[in-house]
């Protein structure tokens, strides 16, 4: 649930970006936090562990408006996703108010991305969370790659793997040139709006 403050008459929302380990989560914040800067309060927060990144910053939306007289803040965090991470993925779960599932779009991968949405699936049930009821969007990364001749799953494919149950809106993206990522962004922040304020009333 999202944080209140009375104070500075803000909610604080918290969005993560979930998938699997080297799927493109970190470099979809990093094109974020380079395009829309002069919204971004914090710096962005590097958290190291070994081989892999927990990155996190605030972010202020485009004009979405307030909730019952209240600004929003949204707060973008990435998971590590690695395996052996689990604990500090759960740890970054608690409290999400939406999810971005940004999925490797590779041929090798396909087994990687079903196994980290059963993850997250898990994950979310810890906090008495069902994954259907969330705001929840997914991306399909690294489509350029076709391009370049490496075997890509078709998006049907990824479909029928991640959103045939689901049935939550999906971008086909690249976040190394930025194709689909702030539309990513901009589907899952008024999601998680949308949600709040049903939840606010």
């Amino acid at each position: 649930m999202a944080f209140i403050n009375p104070k500075t008459k803000e909610v604080q929302t918290k969005i993560v970006y979930y998938g699997p380990g080297r799927g493109g989560k970190t470099t979809n914040l990093e094109y974020i936090y380079k395009k829309f800067n002069q919204r971004i309060k914090t710096d962005m927060v590097v958290i190291k562990t070994h081989g892999d990144r927990t990155l996190f910053f605030d972010f202020l939306p485009f004009d979405i408006g307030k909730i019952k007289g209240y600004d929003i803040k949204i707060q973008l965090y990435t998971v590590p996703g690695q395996v052996k991470y689990d604990a500090t993925r759960k740890l970054v779960l608690r409290g999400v108010d939406g999810i971005v599932f940004v999925a490797d779009s590779l041929v090798v991968r396909r087994e990687k991305n079903i196994l980290s949405l059963k993850n997250l699936r898990d994950n979310l049930s810890l906090y008495k969370k069902n994954i259907s009821d969330m705001p929840l969007v997914l991306q399909y990364n690294k489509r350029d790659l076709a391009e370049q001749g490496i075997p890509l799953l078709p998006l049907q494919t990824l479909e029928q793997d991640l959103n045939s149950q689901l049935k939550v809106p999906s971008f086909e993206a690249s976040a190394l040139s930025g194709t689909n990522v702030a539309q990513t962004m901009k589907k899952i922040v008024l999601m998680t709006v949308a949600s709040l304020q049903k939840q606010l009333i």
